[in-house]
C-alpha cells in the first residue's frame, strides 16, 4: 500500500503532530469536563465556575466523538510520544488574552517574519493563509511565501509555474506531490494561486529526508538557513513561512531563526492548537477567533481558531484511509465512519441508548436505522439515485443545489447521506437530521415506493395528510434541531440571529440576491415575513403563502434562528440534555402536532425558564 510504505507518512506526522495531539486528549477531556483548566490570571472563583460550565457544555459532544477517532488513529499512528512532538504540545498550554481577527492581522502586518503552523491534513490550515493573501492589505509591502510542502531542490519547477510555463498538472506531477507529500492537493494549490495572484514570491523550504524522524532537526536548520537567505534577498518583504505545527515549538525553528536574525521582528501564528481551543471554549463570547499565547521581548505567539479538534482529526483519519489504499484505488474516501462518528457523538451527548428495543423515552433500535453513506467526487451517482428512486425534477434540482452549496445532503425518503466533499458543518447537520428522523421512527421513509414528491405535506403511513401550517412547522422544527446539532458538534459555526436578518436590508441589491439565492423582490418579501414572525405574537402566525425555493429559504432561516435560540438556552443552562432528547423524540406527523410543538418550544425559549 502506497502510503504505509513511507513509514505511515512519518514526515507528515512529525510536522503536523499526527496522533501527537491526541496523546493528551484524555487528560484534556477530563479537565475540560471538570472545568479546572484555567486561562492565565482568571479573575475569581465565581468566574472560574462559569468558565468550567461553559467549557463543559460547549465541548461535551465533541469530546464524545473525538474518543472514537482517537482510538482509530492511535492504532495506526503511534508516533505521538516522540520528544519532538511533546516539545510543541508542552509549550502551548495557556494563553494571556483573547484577540479578534483584526488584531491578528495588525500583528502580522507589522512583523518581519511570520511562522504559520500547518496541520497538513486540515484544509482550513492552508485556506487560512490563502484567505489572508487574498483579502488583506499588507500596506504595499512585498510578500514572500515559503512552504514546507516543496523541496528547495525543486525551486526551478515552482519558478516555471510562477512564470506560466507549466500548468497545474505538470507542477503537481514534477514536485511528486502524491509521493513526497500525500496530503490534499486542492487547498495547497489554492494557497499557491492566492500567493501568485497577490504577486508574492514563492519558495520551497524543505529538504530530505522526510521519512526519518531522527533527522527532523536537520530539516529545521535547513529551513532556518533558507529563510535567512530569503531575508537577505528580500530585505523589505514580509516573509510568511508555512511549516508543520510541531516545527514551531520555541526550541525548534523559532530558536534557530532568532540565532540567525536576532534583530528581526518575528511572529508565530499557531492554528487550532487543541489545548488552547479547549481553554477558549470557556470564554463567555460566542466564538473565540484567536488568542495571544505569549508576548514579551523574546516571543510573540498567537493562535487562530478556524476549525475544531474534531474537524482536525476527522480530516486526519481521511488521510490515513487514503494512504492505506492500493495505488489503483482512486475512489472517493470512505466517509461512513466519519458520519457514523458524528451521529454517535450526538447520541452520547443526548443520552440515547441506541440498543433500546422500546420506543418510549428512547428511539427503538437506533443501531438498526443507521443511514447508508455514499461518498463520491462527482454528482453522477446522485443523479442516477434520485432518478431511480422517483424524486421529482424540482426536488432533484433542489438536492443537487444543496450538494453544490454544502458538499453533502441527507436524503430523508431513502435514509441516506450523499457526500461529495467533507465539510464539518454540513456533515454535522446531516448527522443531526438523520438522528431526528430516527428518533421519530423514520416517518418519511419511502419503503421502496416511488417518491411522487417528498415534502412535509406527506404524513407518515396511516395518518392524515398535514395542512399547510403543520407542514411548514415540521420543516422549521427539523431545521431548528439540525442547526442546533451542528453547533453542538461544531461550535465554530456562526449563530444566526434576528439582527443578521435585519442587516440584510442594508446590503446591495446584488448582495441580497446572492445571500438569499432569490430574486430581489422575493428576498425582501421573505425577510419581511421572518422579521414579522419573530416579532409577532407567534401563536396566530400562519405559514407563508410561498412556494419553491422561497418557501424553503424561509423555513430554513426560521429554523436556524430557532436553532440558535436552542443552543443559547443550552449553553446558559436553561435546557438540559434530557429536555433536548425529548425534543428529538417529539412526533410531528399527526395533524396539529407540529405547530403546537413549535409554539410550546418558542414559549419555553422566550420565558427564560429552566427545563
Amino acid at each position: 500500500m502506497r502510503g504505509l510504505e513511507a513509514e505511515d507518512r512519518d514526515a507528515g506526522k512529525a510536522s503536523q503532530g499526527g496522533a501527537g495531539g491526541l496523546l493528551h486528549l484524555n487528560d484534556l477531556s477530563s479537565r475540560a469536563e471538570r472545568g479546572i483548566c484555567s486561562v492565565v490570571d482568571l479573575a475569581n472563583g465565581e468566574f472560574m465556575a462559569t468558565t468550567g460550565l461553559l467549557r463543559s457544555r460547549r465541548s461535551a459532544a465533541q469530546l464524545h466523538a473525538i474518543a472514537s477517532v482517537e482510538r482509530e488513529i492511535r492504532a495506526i499512528d503511534p508516533a505521538g510520544g516522540r520528544k519532538y512532538l511533546r516539545d510543541f504540545r508542552d509549550a502551548y498550554c495557556s494563553y494571556q488574552k483573547v484577540l479578534d481577527s483584526n488584531s491578528v492581522r495588525r500583528e502580522i502586518a507589522k512583523s518581519g517574519i511570520v511562522l504559520v503552523g500547518d496541520y497538513h491534513a486540515l484544509p482550513n490550515s492552508q485556506r487560512y493563509l490563502a484567505s489572508l493573501l487574498r483579502d488583506f492589505d499588507f500596506h504595499g509591502r512585498p510578500i514572500v511565501l515559503g512552504v514546507e510542502t516543496i523541496f528547495s531542490r525543486d525551486q526551478h519547477i515552482l519558478d516555471e509555474w510562477l512564470r506560466g510555463e507549466i500548468d497545474e498538472g505538470e507542477l503537481r506531477q514534477r514536485i511528486r506531490f502524491e509521493l513526497d507529500w500525500g496530503y490534499e492537493w486542492a487547498p495547497f494549490y489554492e494557497l499557491l494561486s492566492a500567493a501568485r495572484d497577490h504577486g508574492a514570491a514563492i519558495y520551497g523550504l524543505d529538504c530530505m529526508p522526510r521519512e526519518d524522524l531522527r533527522k527532523i532537526g536537520a530539516r529545521d536548520r535547513h529551513a532556518a538557513d533558507k529563510i535567512a537567505e530569503l531575508r537577505r534577498r528580500h530585505p523589505d518583504a514580509l516573509i510568511i513561512a508555512l511549516f508543520g505545527e510541531s516545527h514551531l515549538a520555541p526550541q525548534h525553528m523559532p530558536a534557530l531563526l532568532q540565532q540567525q536574525l536576532p534583530a528581526e521582528p518575528m511572529l508565530t501564528v499557531l492554528l487550532n492548537v487543541d489545548a488552547l481551543y479547549w481553554l477558549a471554549a470557556g470564554e463567555a463570547r460566542d466564538h473565540v477567533e484567536a488568542v495571544q499565547v505569549r508576548k514579551d521581548v523574546r516571543e510573540n505567539v498567537l493562535c487562530v481558531f478556524n476549525a475544531t479538534p474534531l474537524e482536525k482529526y476527522e480530516n486526519y483519519r481521511l488521510c490515513l484511509d487514503r494512504w492505506g489504499r492500493n495505488d489503483d484505488d482512486h475512489s472517493a474516501p470512505d466517509l461512513r465512519p466519519t458520519l457514523y462518528n458524528l451521529i454517535d457523538g450526538m447520541v452520547r451527548f443526548l443520552g440515547i441508548n441506541q440498543y433500546s428495543a422500546h420506543n418510549t423515552t428512547q428511539p427503538k433500535l437506533l443501531v438498526d436505522l443507521m443511514p447508508e453513506v455514499h461518498s463520491r467526487s462527482s454528482d453522477a451517482l446522485l443523479r442516477r439515485l434520485l432518478s431511480r428512486k422517483g424524486f421529482t425534477a424540482e426536488h432533484r434540482r433542489s438536492l443537487l443545489r444543496q450538494v453544490r452549496e454544502r458538499g453533502s445532503v441527507y436524503l430523508t425518503p431513502i435514509n441516506a447521506v450523499y457526500v461529495r466533499e467533507f465539510r464539518m458543518t454540513s456533515s454535522a447537520e446531516d448527522a443531526t437530521r438523520f438522528l431526528h428522523q430516527a428518533c421519530r421512527g423514520l416517518p418519511n421513509l419511502s419503503n421502496g415506493k416511488a417518491i411522487a414528491q417528498h415534502s412535509a405535506t406527506h404524513a407518515a403511513a396511516g395518518t392524515q395528510p398535514l395542512d399547510r401550517d403543520d407542514a411548514f412547522y415540521v420543516a422549521v422544527f427539523e431545521h431548528a434541531l439540525a442547526f442546533f446539532g451542528s453547533r453542538i458538534l461544531n461550535p465554530a459555526r456562526p449563530a444566526l440571529r434576528d439582527i443578521d436578518i435585519a442587516n440584510l436590508f442594508d446590503v446591495t441589491h446584488e448582495d441580497l440576491e446572492n445571500q438569499t439565492s432569490l430574486p430581489f423582490a422575493d428576498g425582501v418579501e421573505a425577510l419581511d415575513f421572518l422579521i414579522q414572525h419573530r416579532q409577532h405574537e407567534f401563536r396566530s402566525v400562519q405559514a407563508p403563502a410561498f412556494t419553491g425555493h422561497k418557501y424553503e429559504y424561509v423555513a430554513q432561516q426560521l429554523g436556524y434562528l430557532t436553532g440558535t435560540d436552542l443552543y443559547d438556552a443550552y449553553i446558559e443552562g436553561r435546557l438540559t440534555t434530557a429536555a433536548l432528547r425529548k425534543l428529538f423524540l417529539t412526533h410531528l406527523e399527526q395533524p396539529g402536532l407540529a405547530r403546537a410543538a413549535y409554539v410550546r418550544l418558542r414559549t419555553r425559549l422566550r420565558s427564560g425558564r429552566r427545563a
